[in-house]
């Protein structure tokens, strides 16, 4: 028989459902893994690139809250599979399918409650998968060192500085990988064996045999005192009872030769700010130009980005910025800034370590700086942000690090007065 390559025998279950009420008002009106990210992307596509990228073609995504905006791109953008090649992207909002409970009751209780399509899938090996962070990764080694390791459970682990690691679940392993312990935010996290200042956080990826994963959920399912989730009942329940081994990301990380380790949770309005303005360095921690393992996404149909003006404090110019198709800077100052899809400009207004969202018009005179703007806002002529944080927080959001966030709801309420 042929050898193949596990991830043809695998599936991804990506967890699409959370709030991410740390971004506050960008998740209003959608759910995490569909904000934008990175001029013309959402998140969940890292993701999904990652499994297509690794030869995986079967997908499942699970989604909850607020899934119009991410059900939509997934419709537009990853329509591409074919079921008579057994490729598949099913879409599995919460519904009533069991019982009398709609919403899942966690993360392990989203695959229970559709054992019956995984089962359809006819696969050996399941890759659970938070649809909420921005990272590239071969799904394919760490597949190899599960089945050569006969683990129970794989957890995918980040390499972190120990006095970082207590806002992650961490864990202890031994010489060999073997998970030993897991541990919720620890307030002191525990070394690896190999260097004492270093932790191993949990990235919330998990391998698993369907057949395995598919019996332990089923016990989970009636345990009364269970809160049906993986990192708080399932994972802990395998270190003590079962096999559980360490991947450390290090070893399947996509990146460029001399690039760091990359793997963000852009959770927050900073992180996601700060995220941003990275990609507008020389040379970025994450390399959105990598043709070998590009970040598929739904691609709009729009026209090149366009400068115009050239005339003293009238010139249509970006520097050391990103700016997507579709948007025209028309006599406007861009600099570190990254503006997504169809962004319009106007004469006079400057743009600094700005991170602007699809479909936003500047007026003219406008003065923003370490800003976020959620997509389809109008700033008005002559506004100015970044300058007093005073007064901008008695309008917008401003973090405890100077970044402002800017959504039409606030503009519309400071024109009323």
């Amino acid at each position: 028989m042929p050898t193949t390559r596990l991830t043809q025998r695998s599936m991804v279950f990506v967890l699409a459902g959370g709030r991410g009420s740390r971004l506050k008002e960008l998740t209003d009106r959608r759910v995490k893994p569909a904000v934008p990210f990175g001029g013309k992307t959402r998140i969940i596509d890292f993701a999904l690139s990652n499994a297509l990228n690794s030869g995986i073609r079967r997908m499942a995504i699970a989604t909850q809250y607020k899934a119009h905006s991410l059900i939509r791109h997934l419709q537009r953008g990853w329509t591409f599979f074919r079921a008579e090649r057994n490729e598949f992207l099913d879409i599995l909002p919460a519904s009533q399918r069991t019982g009398t409970e709609s919403w899942y009751k966690g993360t392990a209780d989203a695959v229970t409650q559709n054992i019956d399509i995984v089962d359809s899938y006819h696969v050996d090996y399941v890759i659970i998968l938070a649809g909420d962070h921005i990272y590239k990764m071969d799904y394919e080694i760490m597949l190899r060192e599960h089945v050569e390791s006969g683990a129970d459970v794989t957890v995918g682990c980040l390499t972190v500085p120990r006095e970082e690691a207590t806002a992650f679940g961490v864990m202890a392993t031994d010489k060999s990988g073997q998970i030993t312990s897991f541990l919720e935010k620890p307030a002191d996290p525990p070394g690896t064996p190999d260097d004492p200042t270093k932790a191993l956080a949990s990235m919330g990826i998990y391998v698993f045999n369907w057949k395995f994963l598919r019996d332990l959920l089923a016990k989970d399912a009636e345990d009364p005192n269970s809160s049906h989730d993986f990192g708080n009942d399932l994972i802990p329940d395998i270190v003590k009872n079962g096999k559980a081994m360490a991947h450390r990301f290090d070893n399947s990380c996509v990146r460029t030769e001399g690039s760091p380790v990359y793997w963000k949770d852009v959770g927050t309005v900073d992180a996601f700010w700060e995220s941003h303005i990275d990609l507008t360095n020389f040379t970025p921690d994450l390399n959105l130009w990598d043709r070998s393992w590009p970040v598929w996404t739904y691609s709009e149909s729009v026209p090149p980005a366009k400068f115009i003006h050239d005339e003293r404090d009238r010139r249509g110019m970006a520097i050391s910025s990103m700016v997507s198709g579709g948007c025209i800077i028309s006599g406007t100052e861009v600099r570190n800034s990254c503006l997504f899809t169809n962004v319009h400009t106007n004469s006079y207004a400057v743009l600094d370590h700005a991170v602007v969202l699809p479909n936003v018009v500047v007026s003219r005179s406008a003065r923003l700086r370490q800003v976020v703007i959620d997509s389809g806002v109008i700033i008005p002529e002559g506004l100015v942000v970044g300058e007093d944080p005073t007064e901008d927080a008695k309008w917008f959001r401003v973090t405890d690090r100077g970044t402002t966030l800017i959504t039409q709801t606030m503009l519309d309420k400071k024109a009323e007065g």
